[in-house]
């Protein structure tokens, strides 16, 4: 029995292809479940159209990673924390912090996104690659500024 997968089955399919089950399996399972439909005349139109909203999605989506990617590179983040006296930090600057700072600039972007193998841990200037959707990146200049702690 041919049937269109509605989303991911583990060892069968990805979502909207079209695969050939045991009838039983579909009756019993997969249709009960919702996991997939009939392949009908009706259904296969269905999906056509289905595929085609996906398409046009991920061509919007693609467009504006894009258009997050060129805004991005080069961008300067500037982080300001309290120093000591000897120049170390009293906080490290993680990929949670520069995502904070990014969407202060008006960027939307995930901590998760943030290439950085470990939180940055003194004072200047380093260069963090941003790792955007559709295998698409950017590198940004965190500049790491202290200000003296008061009382010191």
């Amino acid at each position: 029995m041919k049937v269109i997968l509605l989303q991911d089955i583990e060892n069968l399919g990805k979502k909207y292809e079209i695969k050939d089950v045991k009838p039983g399996h579909a009756r019993n399972l997969l249709i009960p479940q919702n996991l997939v439909k009939p392949a009908t005349k009706a259904n296969l139109h269905w999906l056509e159209g289905q595929k085609k909203i996906v398409e046009e999605m991920v061509t919007e989506e693609l467009k504006q990673a894009q258009e997050l990617a060129s805004k991005i590179d080069g961008l300067e983040v500037a982080v300001t924390v309290k120093i000591g006296e000897d120049g170390q930090l009293f906080e490290s600057i993680s990929a949670a912090k520069i995502s904070e700072k990014l969407k202060e600039m008006g960027f939307e972007v995930k901590k998760s996104q943030i290439s950085l193998e470990k939180p940055i841990k003194e004072a200047g200037e380093f260069a963090v690659k941003v790792n955007l959707d559709h295998n698409l990146e950017g590198e940004i200049n965190v500049i790491v500024s202290g200000e003296k702690e008061a009382g010191l």
